[in-house]
């Protein structure tokens, strides 16, 4: 069935259609709605529905017969550990874990926040969760002590899970100092704390706190499966906020495995007994979907992968992984591709490696840049596939559907809508653009399955971010237009666009143009205050190592490109050079922070930054520049 005929369907009889889908889940008790309102007047999917996401990942594969595939690889080249584990060893420490956390007394309902690197006991403490059909929320490994507090003090678990630390390249992050410290702020004190200890950092437990994961586990006993109602959460995941408090996303049991099965299929075009690698973390949505539950859901094997795509040990790492399992899709994020150019310009490593299992390389996160996109093209020799979704979607909204039909590739473009994402672009007053017009992107109502019903204990806040708006609408927050083609172009997040002498202009757009001069690793380009003409862009570049330019001819360089491709009226005049640009632990460029560095605003450090060094480095390169 093509592409398009199906998304027509979705578009036009959503009810039909996700009933259709749903069918592919195997039920306790099918649903009785399946779209309704709820009691808020919130759009909610398959009333009635009785299932365990838990037991569909696990149980449901190995009673079907596939109990000796392997469920997960892990590979860690931080800790030199490898551990492939089956789906029926998968279901063993899951109902074992399970039983340990009914031992602390958590139930259907419970919260249990886990605080872990990339480690199967990870996996193992989610799906124990979802199980008991208690709801837990990943907080990512690494997060400062106020961040894990505020977090502890909105989801109110009755556990904590944590490790004694993770490794990011060489560097150890200890985490029970944050977690001691976050549990004297919070207000909230759960019941206990289970604790993963790891070789390479032993910590002390606090008596009558503390509990070993592998004490605890040696003397389990198994905890059946509990039945959910499929409007019931199954996690929540916390994503950033305008008012600085991060904001509970929900995501639902039964929504979510019907729009995650579809997905595995049709947007990424795999089967069951395929491998499937999200290059990603646990802590962030691409994990919670792509890593466990989407590649589980399905009968897939899934990577679990505790490393860098760089200095883990080279440029060729993920050539290794791809080789070494027999991936199929790789799913990761454009910075991750860009780490890969910048210390392999020519992309020598991968050639060391046979990569004839993979399919499809897919890109998120972040927007692609389109010399990041053919770069990738020309090394792999494969389709490379940029698509948008966010925290609040939980799956795709735009995406080359290649399960459904392999459309033309357009650089620059996230292709067109995924089925049951009715994505407008709109202006400031809700009218909407005509094509090639850039606008508000927004997602006509009601949302498919998958994606959020509300946000935890705060539906106000729910309406007045994503609803109110544009009624009728979901906002996604994101600027873009649509072509005469129905393909989609997401040009960054709404405060990108400034606001030069009063010309309107996409900051992502001069991106592009500066990403695609041959000496350019990547770049960030930001609008700084100017007295005359209200903001200018500015650019900053890390080039490709090996290169040997001046920065003043790359500067010249780069500002006639932009006068000629984007016009005279961006007013383009500086590109900096600077080895690192600041990003979050997920790779998106932290383009805000950055502003108000230039501008001489306070800023708050974010939890999610990579590393904080990078911006002091940042600020004496402005400084020199001024």
């Amino acid at each position: 069935m093509s592409y398009q005929s199906t998304f027509d369907r979705s578009i036009r009889q959503p009810e039909a259609f996700w009933e259709e889908q749903a069918k592919a889940v195997s039920w306790f008790r099918f649903p009785e709605k399946i779209l309704f309102k709820d009691e808020k007047g919130l759009d909610r999917w398959y009333g009635g529905g009785r299932l365990n996401t838990a037991w569909l990942c696990l149980d449901y594969h190995v009673e079907a017969g596939r109990g000796e595939q392997v469920a997960i690889h892990y590979d860690s080249p931080t800790t030199g550990v490898k551990r492939s584990i089956t789906y029926r060893e998968l279901l063993d420490e899951v109902s074992r874990f399970a039983g340990v956390l009914k031992s602390f007394g958590v139930e259907k309902g419970d919260r249990v926040v886990i605080y872990m690197p990339m480690v199967p006991q990870t996996v193992v403490a989610m799906l124990a969760c979802a199980r008991l059909g208690a709801v837990h929320s990943v907080v990512f490994g690494g997060f400062a002590p106020r961040e894990l507090a505020i977090r502890i003090d909105d989801a109110k678990p009755k556990l904590l899970i944590t490790s004694g630390g993770g490794i990011e390249i060489s560097k150890v992050i200890e985490y029970m100092p944050i977690v001691n410290l976050a549990w004297e702020e919070a207000t909230h004190k759960p019941d206990a704390c289970i604790v993963l200890q790891r070789d390479f950092v032993p910590v002390p437990l606090v008596p009558g706190r503390d509990h070993d994961w592998n004490e605890l586990m040696a003397k389990a006993e198994p905890a059946a499966h509990v039945e959910v109602e499929a409007t019931d959460p199954l996690y929540i995941l916390y994503t950033s906020g305008t008012t600085g408090k991060p904001k509970g996303v929900v995501r639902d049991n039964g929504g979510y495995a019907v729009a995650l099965k579809w997905s595995m299929a049709n947007i990424y075009g795999v089967q069951p007994g395929d491998v499937y690698w999200a290059a990603s973390d646990v802590g962030w949505v691409v994990g919670h979907s792509y890593i466990i539950y989407g590649p589980l859901l399905h009968g897939c094997t899934t990577i679990l992968y505790e490393g860098k795509p760089v200095r883990t040990p080279d440029a060729g790492a993920f050539w290794r992984v791809i080789e070494e399992y027999k991936v199929n899709v790789l799913f990761t994020a454009p910075t991750a591709i860009r780490a890969i150019k910048k210390e392999d310009p020519e992309g020598s490593l991968r050639h060391q490696y046979d990569l004839n299992s993979l399919r499809y390389l897919f890109l998120a996160g972040e927007r692609c840049d389109v010399a990041t996109l053919e770069w990738s093209q020309q090394l792999l020799g494969k389709p490379v596939i940029d698509h948008w979704w966010q925290t609040e979607s939980g799956w795709p909204m735009l995406a080359n559907s290649v399960g459904l039909e392999l459309l033309p590739v357009k650089p620059g473009s996230v292709s067109k809508p995924v089925c049951g994402f009715d994505i407008q672009v709109l202006d400031a007053t809700g009218r909407q653009m005509p094509a090639g017009e850039e606008g508000i992107v927004v997602v006509k109502l009601p949302l498919p399955p998958g994606n959020l019903p509300d946000l935890w204990n705060d539906t106000v806040r729910f309406k007045q971010s994503y609803l109110d708006p544009y009624p009728g609408y979901f906002f996604s927050g994101d600027g873009g237009y649509i072509d005469a083609d129905g393909y989609v172009y997401i040009t960054g997040r709404i405060d990108d666009i400034i606001n030069v002498a009063g010309h309107r202009l996409s900051t992502a757009a001069m991106e592009e143009v500066v990403a695609a001069h041959p000496a350019v690793a990547e770049c960030a380009v930001i609008g700084v205050h100017d007295n005359m003409k209200g903001e200018v862009p500015m650019g900053f570049v890390v080039l490709k190592a090996g290169i040997n330019i001046g920065e003043e001819q790359l500067e010249k360089e780069l500002v006639a490109l932009v006068r000629e491709k984007v016009g005279p009226v961006a007013f383009f005049k500086q590109a900096i050079v600077v080895k690192r640009l600041p990003k979050t632990r997920s790779g998106k460029i932290l383009r805000k922070i950055m502003r108000n560095m230039a501008d001489g605003k306070e800023f708050t450090m974010p939890s999610t930054i990579e590393d904080a060094s990078v911006l002091s480095e940042l600020e004496d390169t402005m400084r020199e520049h001024q």
